[in-house]
């Protein structure tokens, strides 16, 4: 009985010496872990001074926050991890119920004085207030971080551009003799791991993570470096259908005005008002890009080109409706025109005359028209048909059959001759040399327009692809 009731104190004793040390608390009592202990926080954590502190360093990155070509901004949202040794920590886990890390307050301990050397405003995301300690001395800082960068962008193939931002990371005071800098993950991995965790809405798609190290001299010091370099491709759907296509669109009708009549003046508005929809939205493009690149962007390139296009067509339109009212000038009341004019002749204030033209096979004929002259003005009138047939009839005596034959003639002739014959201000004036060479100016106009666009379109598609 007395051994039963020895083993059961001994028993309750070593439960009660285990609940003791099994405690977080008693490991950082056992460090002398203290807000007012310089020891963790005043200097770098080595024993002797020539051992070097090596920071492991891993970034993945979560999200593309945004791009801004105006500023040439880049800001990503990246998780990053630190390691590193504190020599000053150490501890037995097995005396402490095989507990092999503690969590302590970030501001307890000594940190890499780490910055992003691109980084051009303070982090506003919330921090991690805690680090890890292991008991072989290691520290792990794990954090979130709102970067907001410059990044050196070539904006030249916009919108089907690809962009590398880097996020260069360095020591502000610590050289290499006294701290090194090692990428932990490879970029294989740290891109493997980055696509895993990556939120990837947004307008860029983000294709790789490379990870280098470099040193920089620094007066006679050596200054050790990572580069993360983000490469992204613009996903460009959205600038497509919203800028592309409707300028190809305009691009489109200012062919189409072509089938429109030269001799009508929605010609030149229709024209002048694609023209200035094409100059919006050069204002828009103007706000999207960048105001200082190496390289002319392609999409202003394909923007001028078809503006510079539209405005060759407006000033041919110009052209040809200037060609064509020089034919509509009326003529001389006296002389001969003898190129062009037809020629009249009257006698009375109402007199019966002849028209001199021409039919479709080349033949003269010789119409006849009416000129009535009142107060020094002449209007001319071909004769009614059904008044050249009753004086063909009456002279000729034929039958009915035979009248209606020639009315039928007359009809066409009276049709060819309306087509070729003009009036304006009492002169009469057939469409000549000016109109036939507008014609053919706006035909060989329309085929250099169009050969020229699909040769333009054509290599931008190329150079974009």
């Amino acid at each position: 009985m007395m051994h039963i009731v020895l083993l059961f104190l001994l028993v309750v004793t070593d439960t009660a010496s285990c609940q003791k040390v099994c405690s977080y608390q008693q490991v950082l009592d056992h460090l002398n872990f203290t807000r007012l202990n310089e020891l963790y926080t005043s200097t770098r954590p080595v024993l002797d001074h020539t051992h070097l502190t090596v920071v492991n360093l891993d970034i993945f990155l979560y999200a593309i926050l945004a791009v801004i070509e105006k500023t040439q901004t880049f800001i990503p949202f990246i998780w990053a991890v630190m390691t590193w040794n504190n020599e000053f920590i150490s501890w037995d886990p097995s005396l402490f119920c095989g507990i092999t890390q503690v969590s302590v307050p970030i501001d307890m301990l000594w940190r890499p004085d780490l910055f992003i050397y691109e980084m051009t405003e303070k982090d506003a995301a919330p921090h991690s207030p805690y680090v890890y300690v292991s008991h072989d001395g290691t520290v792990t800082m794990e954090d979130d971080l709102r970067v907001v960068s410059t990044c050196k962008m070539d904006v030249h193939k916009f919108p089907f551009d690809t962009q590398s931002c880097n996020i260069t990371v360095g020591s502000a005071i610590h050289c290499v003799d006294e701290m090194r800098l090692v990428p932990f993950s490879n970029s294989s991995r740290a891109t493997q791991f980055s696509l895993q965790v990556m939120q990837r809405q947004g307008e860029w798609d983000f294709l790789h993570l490379s990870v280098t190290s470099d040193t920089l001299p620094y007066e006679r010091r050596v200054m050790e470096r990572i580069i993360y370099t983000i490469t992204m491709k613009r996903r460009p759907l959205l600038h497509v259908i919203n800028f592309l296509l409707p300028i190809l669109f305009f691009l489109c009708l200012d062919l189409s005005s072509f089938l429109i009549s030269d001799h009508r003046g929605e010609k030149l508005g229709f024209k002048v008002t694609v023209l200035l929809a094409i100059s919006v939205l050069l204002l828009i493009l103007n706000d999207i890009l960048p105001s200082m690149s190496n390289r002319t962007p392609l999409i202003a390139t394909y923007c001028i080109v078809i503006f510079a296009l539209m405005l060759l067509s407006l000033l041919e339109t110009v052209l040809v409706t200037y060609l064509m009212e020089k034919d509509t000038v009326p003529m001389q009341e006296t002389g001969t025109d003898e190129d062009h004019s037809l020629k009249v002749d009257w006698q009375d204030k109402q007199d019966k005359t002849t028209v001199l033209s021409c039919d479709r096979d080349g033949r003269r004929r010789v119409l006849p028209a009416y000129c009535d002259v009142t107060g020094g003005d002449r209007t001319c009138e071909l004769l009614p048909i059904t008044a050249q047939v009753s004086d063909i009839t009456h002279q000729g005596g034929e039958s009915q059959v035979l009248q209606q034959q020639i009315l039928d003639q007359l009809r066409e002739l009276e049709n060819t001759v309306s087509h070729f014959l003009r009036r304006k201000d009492g002169g009469w004036q057939n469409p000549g040399y000016w109109t036939r060479v507008a014609t053919k100016i706006n035909a060989a106009f329309f085929v250099f327009y169009c050969v020229t666009v699909a040769v333009f379109l054509i290599l931008m598609y190329i150079e974009w692809s």
